[in-house]
C-alpha cells in the first residue's frame, strides 16, 4: 500500500514548481495576495456547504498559498516553512499554558488569550488586526480584546440593555429630521451594540448574520416560486400581498 503523501512533499512540489513552471517562478508576495484571499474564502464556502470533498480540495489550494509565500520566503534568505512550523508550535503552546508548562514548571490556570495578549501591552486595541478584516468581525475582536482587559458586562443583560438604548437613539434621529450623518453614527453604534450582544451570548455576529442571509434568500425564493405558480407578479403585488406569502412560507418552513 502506497504511503500518503506528506508535507515535506508538497514543500518539494512547490520547490520544484518555482524551478521549472515560468508562471509560478514569477510570483512574488504581493502578486499572490488576490490568490491568498480568494482561496480563504473559497474555503469557507466549502465549510458551508458541508461537502468534504470539496472542503479537502480548497483547504489543499489554501495549503498551497502557504506553501507558495514560505518558498518565496526561503529564496530570499528570510525564513522557511520550517521556521512558519516553528513559529506555529510556538505560539500554541504559549496559548496553552494549562496543557505545555515551561520547562520545570507545574501547569498555570487556563487564561483567556486576549487577556494573555493585552498583559504584553499592546500599542493600541487595533495593534494586530488586519486592516482588511471584514466590519462584523472587526467589531467582534475589537471587543474581545477590550473584554481580555476587563472592559466588559458580566452577563448578557447589559448588552441587551445596550441594544435598546442604542435603537431608541436611532429611533429619536428618525423621527427628529436627523442628517445622514447623525443618523448613520447611530445606527452605527446599533450594530456594534448588537455584536457585543452576540459576543457575550456565544454567537458570532458574521455568522449568524450569514445563516440570516442564506434564511431569508430561500425564503424569498419560495415566495417567487409561489407566486408565479399563482400567476402574481411580485413586481406589482405590492407589500400586503408579498407578506401573505412571507407569511405562508414561513410557516410551511421551506427554509429550514
Amino acid at each position: 500500500m502506497q504511503d500518503k503523501p506528506t508535507l515535506e512533499d508538497t514543500l518539494a512540489l512547490m520547490r520544484d514548481l518555482r524551478r521549472r513552471c515560468e508562471w509560478d517562478r514569477a510570483q512574488t508576495h504581493d502578486s499572490l495576495r488576490p490568490y491568498l484571499i480568494e482561496e480563504a474564502h473559497e474555503v469557507d464556502d466549502a465549510i458551508r456547504s458541508g461537502d468534504d470533498a470539496m472542503l479537502r480540495e480548497e483547504l489543499g489550494d489554501l495549503l498551497l498559498q502557504v506553501l507558495f509565500h514560505s518558498v518565496v520566503a526561503e529564496e530570499r534568505g528570510a525564513f522557511d516553512l520550517h521556521d512558519v512550523a516553528h513559529s506555529l508550535i510556538t505560539k500554541m503552546r504559549a496559548r496553552h499554558p494549562h496543557l505545555y508548562p515551561p520547562d520545570g514548571q507545574e501547569p498555570g490556570e487556563r487564561q483567556s488569550w486576549e487577556s494573555m495578549k493585552a498583559r504584553k501591552r499592546r500599542g493600541s486595541i487595533e495593534e494586530g488586526l488586519p486592516s482588511g478584516l471584514p466590519s462584523l468581525h472587526r467589531a467582534h475582536r475589537l471587543q474581545d480584546r477590550a473584554a481580555g482587559v476587563g472592559f466588559d458586562w458580566p452577563d448578557v443583560d447589559g448588552p441587551a440593555a445596550k441594544v435598546e438604548e442604542e435603537l431608541a437613539e436611532v429611533r429619536d434621529e428618525l423621527h427628529g429630521g436627523s442628517d445622514a450623518t447623525r443618523l448613520e453614527a447611530e445606527i452605527g453604534d446599533l450594530l456594534f451594540a448588537v455584536v457585543n450582544l452576540a459576543r457575550k451570548a456565544g454567537v458570532h455576529a458574521s455568522l449568524a448574520l450569514d445563516k440570516a442571509n442564506a434564511k431569508f434568500a430561500a425564503r424569498f425564493s419560495a415566495i417567487e416560486k409561489l407566486a408565479a405558480e399563482r400567476g402574481i407578479d411580485v413586481n406589482s403585488a405590492g407589500l400586503t400581498v408579498l407578506d401573505q406569502l412571507w407569511d405562508e412560507v414561513k410557516a410551511a418552513g421551506s427554509d429550514r
